[in-house]
């Protein structure tokens, strides 16, 4: 039997909160109840990516006297992928925010968060 690592913990709450989000988004129809299933579904591709892009036993990506100028490519961490995370954090961020407003502006119209009475624009 394989060791639980800490590599496949954080794997396995990655994908259990892409899926919970994932089912929240699907399956709810209060909007604040949708909004926090797009967080927790952005959380967990965030641990995710996070997670594929750590490499065990290498370094941050700081050239100093601690790491080989000539085998640093094999000593390092490739810094991308943590960047992208940080983007999309504040992204994530910013289309909650978003979310939230558009949901507290459409509360005050139909005085509901429930998505199935606004039926405005159904065809």
């Amino acid at each position: 039997m394989s060791e639980i690592t800490i590599d496949n913990v954080s794997l396995l709450v990655g994908f259990l909160l892409v899926l919970i989000g994932i089912w929240g988004f699907l399956t709810q129809k209060n909007m604040l109840k949708i909004i926090i299933s797009f967080t927790l579904f952005n959380s967990g591709l965030n641990i995710i990516i996070v997670t594929i892009g750590y490499v065990k036993n290498h370094t941050a990506p700081i050239i100093d006297s601690t790491v080989n100028k000539a085998n640093a490519v094999n000593e390092i961490v490739d810094p991308v992928p943590h960047a992208l995370v940080l983007t999309a954090i504040v992204i994530g961020l910013g289309v909650t925010a978003l979310m939230l407003v558009f949901a507290l502006k459409l509360s005050k119209h139909k005085n509901s968060l429930d998505i199935s009475k606004y039926n405005d624009l159904k065809w």
